[in-house]
């Protein structure tokens, strides 16, 4: 007598109505149908945030996989009957109570279902050519039947992963092209208004793209960044303009100059100095740029420092590679920030140097959660001044906020 396939949980568990629907979609598969079940486990971690499973919750899947003996899912015998202690040693030493609730996420996902013998016990009755007749346990045949669907869910899930990537690779290209240039049109004295159009200057077309960053949440989706992305873009353009316009302004300058020059120097009567001329004094028209203080003792590491505001390196001609170009970069970002110079004047002569630029860099790299830049400054001089300000809470706390958004994204 053939023996029918149990429908209801054994003991207290309750059946629900989308037990009993993947119980009748499982009937439905064709018996000659075959998947390769590590492969749809593949496409079920790939796709759990869309199936709601957890990553524990797959750990005891891929320990359920692991007592079927063969690596394709065909056929009719596709239930495994591990005991709770097998199950535990498999998923890593889970304990029992954690194994029976991920179980149970399983069957409610409908990745799995449960075949309970009359006792609740999980076992196989074998016949008189010892082949399996009946096992009571996990059936896996939900993974057969709906292998298409996990398939295509990964495949959604890849691609969405995809777009994401590449809107935040172009986000990172247009940070990185913006800054740039706006540190170029600062050092070049670009004007920003072409024809009594245009921002006022460098500083305010800087506030823009602040602006434009702070928009960016710490948990972004696809959706919320590519409007940012094409304003960035927009505005990467808008800045690449006035500079390329600023150097035809010059070459037409510089072709009128030299024909002046060309006309002055074809008159006969022009005397023509062959040799350059020295001051009275060589010494007179010399200016002694200063060299920036080297780092103090007990400042913290470049390489540290960097790691916590990197936001900075955005803005150097070259890379940061020593404290030279770290100063020089703060210099350019500085009056972007909208410090003034006694402000900065105040900080250097509480702090130093390098320990008030650490600061700035700070400030560039908190972005819009500080409204007033060189007020903050002002504050944290007063504090450092009193001895209730130090560095190393700030670069920890950047450094902190950083991995966290690492983890989440």
């Amino acid at each position: 007598m053939e023996t029918r396939p149990s429908t209801t949980p054994f003991g207290r568990r309750s059946l629900t109505l989308a037990h009993v629907a993947s119980q009748a979609s499982a009937k439905t598969r064709p018996p000659e149908k075959a998947v390769h079940k590590w492969n749809i486990f593949r496409a079920i971690c790939t796709a759990k945030n869309a199936l709601g499973v957890p990553e524990r919750t797959l750990a005891v899947l891929d320990a359920l996989l692991s007592f079927h003996p063969e690596t394709v899912l065909t056929g009719e015998g596709l239930v495994v009957f591990p005991s709770n202690h097998q199950l535990s040693l498999r998923a890593h030493g889970m304990p029992m109570a954690t194994l029976r609730r991920h179980l149970a996420a399983l069957v409610d996902a409908g990745l799995i279902i449960r075949r309970d013998s009359p006792n609740g016990k999980r076992y196989a009755r074998k016949g008189s050519t010892g082949e399996i007749e009946f096992a009571f346990g996990f059936d896996l045949a939900p993974l057969v039947v709906r292998a298409e669907e996990f398939e295509a869910l990964a495949a959604e899930v890849e691609a969405e992963a995809r777009a994401l990537r590449l809107v935040r690779e172009r986000i990172t290209i247009c940070r990185r092209d913006i800054a740039k240039m706006i540190a170029t049109g600062i050092d070049e004295g670009v004007p920003t208004q072409q024809g009594g159009q245009g921002p006022a200057d460098w500083a305010e077309v800087h506030q823009l793209y602040r602006g434009i960053m702070a928009r960016i949440p710490r948990s972004a989706t696809r959706l919320v960044l590519e409007p940012i992305a094409d304003e960035l873009s927009l505005l990467a353009d808008e800045i690449l303009n006035l500079l390329e316009t600023h150097i035809k302004t010059q070459d037409m300058s510089g072709n009128e100059s030299q024909n002046e020059r060309h006309i002055q120097n074809s008159n006969p009567d022009s005397s023509v100095d062959l040799e350059p001329r020295f001051p009275k004094s060589r010494g007179a028209g010399l200016e002694i740029v200063p060299e920036p203080k080297r780092m103090p003792e007990g400042t913290f590491p470049l390489g540290m420092v960097l790691d916590a505001c990197p936001d900075l390196i955005d803005y150097s001609k070259g890379g940061i590679k020593n404290w030279r170009d770290f100063l020089a970069t703060v210099g350019v970002v500085r009056p972007m920030l909208g410090i003034s110079p006694s402000a900065w004047e105040e900080a250097i002569g509480v702090m130093d140097e390098v320990q008030a630029s650490i600061v700035v860099a700070a400030i560039l790299q908190r972005g819009e959660a500080i409204s007033s830049a060189g007020g903050y400054l002002r504050e944290l001089t007063r504090k450092a001044q009193a001895g209730e300000f130090t560095l190393g809470p700030m670069l920890m706390a950047l450094i902190g906020s950083r991995r966290r958004e690492k983890k989440r994204a």
